[in-house]
């Protein structure tokens, strides 16, 4: 096993990503041996300046479409940074993914790699000025200091001049990985100065052979919700592994089949924003509760729900909470994007159908609906039905009050 292994269907960037962490390792072995040369040196020879690595950037910026695995490339490269095998063969990469600097950096306690993962809908200066101090210091293992920034298209336009700095001039054993869904969602003076890596959506069966192989999911179900997903990994694992999501998806892709009349229309609309509302619900309820309990901990409550504060700790469990409101608002959004990604990916399927198209069905599982609805409209209708959709994506982007851009939304999908 390596660090490399979650990467699926994206080899040309694993190649790529390895050959740097080749030369990186090469520079940090060449100047910690200029270092002890030096300091056994009679009168202390001066460090040779150190030669450029050929593969090898302080700034890069990882592009790729939802479920790609930008985010789980970048962290593998970090790994990679900080591997100090000692039992690996002689000119292969680092990222043996056993050895001290590779577990570390993957189970997110290494010292040296800071991985940043936005729980709000926008990124501000302050969080990033924080970060920006923290790049700068030396890294204490020795080797690199890694920034893993998950959220790069969430940043402000302010908090992106103040990461340009930064990322204009580094300190010279830090590295930057940014991650984005494309290039135009980071400032071009940022990406400008970053090598880029695009990754391709992962080929279905590819994804589907991940979920049995690694995560112990029977072979069909795995198949058919990598299927359904398009080959995004996170959300193909998670209708794998949660009746409850798989449930709700369900109820999203019954919604084309109930607006045929008004009252249809806007009860799958609320009902599309309650399950959107719940599902924040369970996630935020799967951690708000411990990160309470360790916050109170560490102020010196007693244990229990009902433990008494010391005086003048109460402003920091406010702010907790208010960030843990904030993050529920995000993941109710993202949930409720996922769900409008479904009905794009239904009516998708209504179009090939109606085209006469031989590619598989996303949504094979309900292919009486898909055809059915493909039987009742025609392609031009179709087609509509796929911009509402689009627009009301665009329309939460804008920050619409959900259920209103929802019922606007499901009246057109009516209008057709």
């Amino acid at each position: 096993m390596t660090v490399w292994d979650e990467l699926v269907g994206q080899d040309q960037v694993i190649e790529h990503l390895a050959a740097a962490a080749r030369d990186a390792d090469a520079l940090v072995t060449a100047e910690a041996a200029r270092s002890e040369a030096a300091a056994s040196a009679p009168h202390g020879e001066p460090p040779r300046p150190r030669s450029a690595a050929t593969s090898m950037t302080h700034a890069w910026l990882f592009t790729g479409p939802p479920g790609s695995g930008r985010a789980t490339a970048a962290r593998a490269f970090a790994a990679a940074l900080q591997c100090v095998s000692p039992d690996r063969a002689l000119g292969s990469a680092p990222g043996c993914g056993f050895c001290d600097g590779c577990h570390t950096a993957l189970i997110g306690s290494h010292a040296d790699v800071e991985v940043v993962r936005s729980e709000l809908l926008s990124i501000g200066v302050k969080d990033t000025r924080d970060l920006v101090r923290r790049a700068q210091l030396a890294p204490a293992g020795g080797r690199w200091q890694v920034i893993v920034f998950e959220d790069a298209d969430r940043l402000t336009e302010g908090a992106g001049n103040v990461l340009l700095k930064a990322v204009e001039e580094p300190a010279p054993r830090t590295v930057w990985l940014l991650c984005a869904p494309s290039i135009e969602d980071v400032l071009p003076t940022i990406r400008s100065r970053c090598r880029l890596l695009t990754l391709r959506t992962p080929p279905v069966a590819a994804v589907a052979d991940m979920l049995a192989r690694r995560d112990g999911i029977a072979p069909e179900l795995a198949a058919a919700m990598a299927q359904a997903t398009q080959g995004h990994i996170g959300r193909a694992r998670r209708l794998a592994t949660d009746e409850r999501a798989r449930a709700r998806r369900a109820a999203v892709l019954r919604m084309p089949l109930r607006i045929d009349e008004v009252g249809g229309c806007l009860r799958s609309a609320q009902e599309l924003v309650d399950a959107a509302a719940e599902d924040a619900k369970q996630l935020a309820e799967e951690v708000d509760t411990k990160e309470t309990e360790e916050l109170r901990a560490a102020l010196g409550a007693a244990s229990g729900s009902g433990g008494r504060l010391p005086r003048g700790t109460a402003g920091a469990v406010k702010d907790l909470q208010d960030r843990q409101k904030k993050r529920a608002t995000r993941t109710q959004r993202d949930t409720l994007d996922l769900a409008l990604t479904d009905l794009v990916s239904f009516y998708r399927d209504v179009l090939a159908v109606q085209l006469g198209s031989t590619v598989p069905l996303a949504n094979a599982d309900v292919r009486d609906a898909v055809e059915r609805v493909a039987r009742e409209t025609s392609a031009e209708r179709t087609l509509r039905r796929i911009e509402a959709v689009l627009a009301c994506r665009t329309a939460l982007d804008r920050n619409v009050a959900p259920l209103l851009a929802v019922e606007a939304m499901a009246m057109a999908l009516r209008a057709g």
